[in-house]
Parts: structure tokens; sequence; C-alpha cells
């Protein structure tokens, strides 16, 4: 693995379409449930999506307790 390579899983942030992957859903729908969550950060031109405030998102919509390090 190259040094400057992250493990998916301990990624801080994912661009929209790397948040698809991990939710098995289209990019748009990545998209909309990434900007719902509030887990949307801009930082110039380039959009990524915060992947804690999303996995706190499905938890609290599926009512499931968010655990840490998972």
């Amino acid at each position: 693995m190259n040094e400057n390579t992250v493990d998916l899983k301990d990624r801080i942030t994912v661009n929209a379409n790397t948040l698809a992957g991990m939710l098995d859903c289209g990019r748009a729908t990545a998209v909309k449930i990434g900007t719902e969550a509030g887990a949307r950060v801009q930082i110039g031109t380039r959009v990524l999506f915060k992947v804690s405030e999303v996995e706190r998102y499905i938890n609290e919509r599926t009512g499931k307790k968010c655990q840490e390090g998972v």
C-alpha cells in the first residue's frame, strides 16, 4: 500500500462517487443523503462528505445506536 493511501474505513471524508459505493446507491441519491445528513463540505470547487455524519444520520433514521470505531 502506498504511504499516502488510506483505507476506506479510516477516511474522514469521501467524494460523492465513493459515498455512493459505500451506500450501495446511485451518485444522486448519495449526494441527497449526504446533504440531508449535514455532511457536505465544500473546499473551493471540491465537494466532500463527512463519513461520520452520514453514519450518524443513517443510524438515527434506522433507530440504531452509533458504535464508535465501527
